[in-house]
């Protein structure tokens, strides 16, 4: 939601305090120890502190160095034996060295003694000293002029730093949030001996205030997310999650995806409730339908993004559009309202594949782990690696089972090595795990498709905030390569390709629509794409399913001309600045006659425009050619450019390219997204379920 703003202080290091033009000789302010009174934190102190310098309108041939440092308030220089002086501290009257001779100490030791707090008058006395405001004057003490200067400093240190106690709770609380720490850390001794030695004011709260803390903040993000969506151009589309506790309650989550009037991409957790059955359709409905009275978006939902199982998919999703049509007015009378999770489906056939061997996986992880359980074993596999010439440079290690991308690439780098296996076996009695050659070449056949999962995932990755349209492109080929591969004429590969297929195509039939109409929003590829792709998927029946979906894209743009525009400037068409304003209804004007003696052409003119039928917004963007494809296109940015030439057909555009079509969010790892029901923690279940929702 909102970002916060780290450091309450901004250091200035270097700054030579040099009133206006002042020779090389002006002493340098050393180190972080001033800081711009502009930029002190709110509710701090300022005392300004004004450096004033005095000029002649004769100046003298020979000039005097001025104390200018503003340390030199707060000390006196003392003589003492020997031609040296030290200085005296004001407060305390403590003596320090400044010069001996023609040698000159400095002041940075003085400073830090008035910042740092090493004052004991200061220390006890736990006020802030500010700096009063110097006067300077010529060597005659003549023509005393104050003059501010550029720019206003102030000490800063422990003496004079601010605390605030509320602040601080608010901003603990905020950790505890961000950082997923369990909220009785505040009674932990260690973390209260810690905030003890960082700041002794701080009264470190119990766990119920710590509630209220963080439920604080949460209204307070509510009310800014609130706004955000009363300025929200579009609609919103949901991600679904199930949830259940220790003690067997339901919970949804439900995430809002969006793109706002900057036509930047946002997706922001909305709700995260208790309900009685998660697994119900009608439970589920309820809750949708309260999340969207809580945020006054009963009218703006778009589309819900699911992650449940494919074997009650279509009864499921049936059941939820049937309820929220009842109560929302959906586009395209639902068709694209359930769209299927596509991290989920690509983890959901992962895993199908590495059930399929789990056999021979155990095999591999049991000989990894020998292999790794002394230095002298991995010497030794490492020189049968060298004597059998193994080219890899494929590191064994052992998988995160959680993570089906790290059981790829373990089995990846063992086929690498599967004769130093064998050889090892032969070599060390202890050993006799190594795989078989049949056992092997399901090893190749897993790794050959996990390999198109695994390619896929990561292009989606590879986008911060991916938009809908860029689904499409992994989907179809990813759809292709599986078909082909059920005709593999090894058994062993084509037997795990249709099982993977079978998966799969399920997700293909159900969600192709809403992918390829979010394809065609891209100016890169419009309709082609789907005509090349359905091309090789389909073979001769292509067109009966590019006719769907061109019937599906322009069904859904007349539903979004059938609803008002907001009033906005009319597109000109780049060129002559003398160009005719555009109509309403898309033909431009035309311009009054300029006595040329053309009235009657002026008429013909007309009279084409309103006789000839003019093409829609639609129709002139599929018309246009494509853009060129370029490696940093931004789809967002060039619909925000054309939104005036289009002003419907980027409505409808703004819509589409928001659809969530994979509910892991930017930062999270696609491999461990899992399917169905997630199970919250003993901590987060023993939770009130307003605190769940908060945190």
């Amino acid at each position: 939601m909102t970002e916060e703003t780290g450091n309450d202080f901004q250091m200035v290091q270097g700054y030579e305090i040099v009133p206006s033009n002042e020779e090389a000789h002006a002493e340098e302010v050393q180190g972080d120890e001033l800081v711009l009174a502009e930029d002190l934190a709110q509710g701090d102190e300022v005392q300004v502190n004004r450096l004033v310098s005095a000029e002649m309108s004769t100046p003298p041939t020979s000039r005097r160095r001025r104390k200018k440092s503003l340390v030199w308030e707060h000390f006196t220089i003392e003589a003492v034996s020997g031609g040296a002086t030290r200085a005296c501290c004001k407060l305390c009257k403590q003596t320090f060295a400044y010069s001996s001779g023609s040698k000159i100490a400095g002041t940075s030791h003085l400073k830090r003694h008035i910042t740092l707090g090493s004052c004991p008058k200061i220390k006890n006395q736990e006020h802030k000293l500010a700096l009063t405001p110097a006067v300077g004057t010529d060597n005659d003490g003549e023509g005393t002029v104050e003059r501010p200067s550029k720019r206003r400093y102030r000490y800063t240190g422990y003496a004079n730093a601010a605390f605030d106690q509320d602040r601080s709770c608010s901003y603990l609380a905020k950790m505890i949030i961000l950082h997923d720490y369990p909220l009785h850390i505040v009674q932990q001794p260690a973390f209260t001996t810690f905030i003890d030695s960082l700041q002794p004011r701080f009264r470190v709260v119990d766990v119920e205030t710590m509630e209220g803390e963080v439920y604080a903040v949460y209204q307070k993000e509510k009310e800014n997310l609130m706004q955000a969506f009363s300025t929200m151009p579009g609609r919103i589309s949901l991600t679904i999650g199930l949830w259940t506790t220790s003690q067997t309650l339901g919970y949804v989550s439900l995430a809002g995806q969006f793109i706002d009037s900057e036509w930047k991409i946002h997706r922001r957790m909305l709700n995260f409730m208790m309900v009685s059955s998660p697994h119900s359709e009608n439970a589920l409905s309820e809750a949708i339908s309260t999340s969207l009275s809580d945020w006054n978006m009963k009218d703006k939902l778009f589309t819900i993004t699911l992650d449940n199982d494919c074997s009650s998919h279509d009864i499921y999703s049936a059941n939820l559009r049937d309820y929220l049509s009842n109560k929302n007015n959906l586009m395209l009378k639902g068709q694209l309202f359930v769209v299927r999770c596509y991290a989920h489906i690509l983890n959901a056939v992962a895993q199908d594949v590495i059930a399929s061997i789990h056999g021979v996986i155990y095999n591999i992880r049991e000989s990894i782990k020998f292999i790794k359980a002394s230095p002298s074993r991995e010497e030794k596999f490492a020189e049968i690696a060298l004597q059998l010439e193994i080219p890899s440079t494929k590191t064994l290690c052992l998988d995160v089972t959680t993570q089906w991308n790290t059981t790829y690439l373990m089995l990846l780098a063992a086929l690498d090595y599967k004769q130093a296996f064998s050889t090892l076996e032969t070599s060390d009695d202890n050993y006799n795990e190594a795989p078989s050659a049949e056992d092997w070449k399901k090893v190749e056949a897993a790794c050959n498709y996990l390999k198109l999962l695994y390619d896929s995932a990561h292009s989606i990755m590879a986008a911060a905030n991916p938009t809908s349209n860029l689904f499409f492109h992994e989907a179809w080929k990813l759809q292709l390569e599986l078909s082909n591969a059920t005709g593999h004429e090894d058994p062993v590969f084509s037997s795990i390709a249709k099982d993977m297929h079978e998966r799969f195509d399920k997700y293909w039939k159900d969600c192709n629509l809403v992918l390829a109409i979010a394809v065609v929003m891209d100016p890169r590829f419009k309709m082609k794409l789907v005509e090349f792709s359905y091309s090789k998927i389909y073979g001769v029946e292509a067109a009966k399913y590019v006719k769907v979906v061109d019937d599906a894209v322009h069904e859904l743009y007349k539903e979004y001309v059938a609803q008002p525009l907001p009033l906005t400037p009319a597109y000109v068409e780049q060129g002559d600045g003398n160009n005719a304003p555009a109509s309403e209804n898309g033909t431009q004007a035309t311009a009054p006659s300029t006595g040329d003696g053309l009235v009657d052409f002026d008429m013909y003119l007309s009279e084409i425009a309103t006789s000839q039928p003019t093409k829609s917004e639609l129709e002139q963007y599929l018309d246009e050619s494509l853009t060129p494809r370029i490696q940093e296109f931004d789809i967002l940015n060039w619909w925000k450019l054309n939104t005036l030439k289009f002003p419907t057909l980027s409505k409808m555009a703004r819509d589409i390219l928001a659809i969530p079509m994979s509910m892991v969010s930017s930062g999270n790892s696609i491999f461990s997204a899992g399917t169905g029901t997630r199970m919250l923690d003993d901590y987060r279940s023993s939770l009130r379920p307003e605190i769940v929702e908060a945190l």
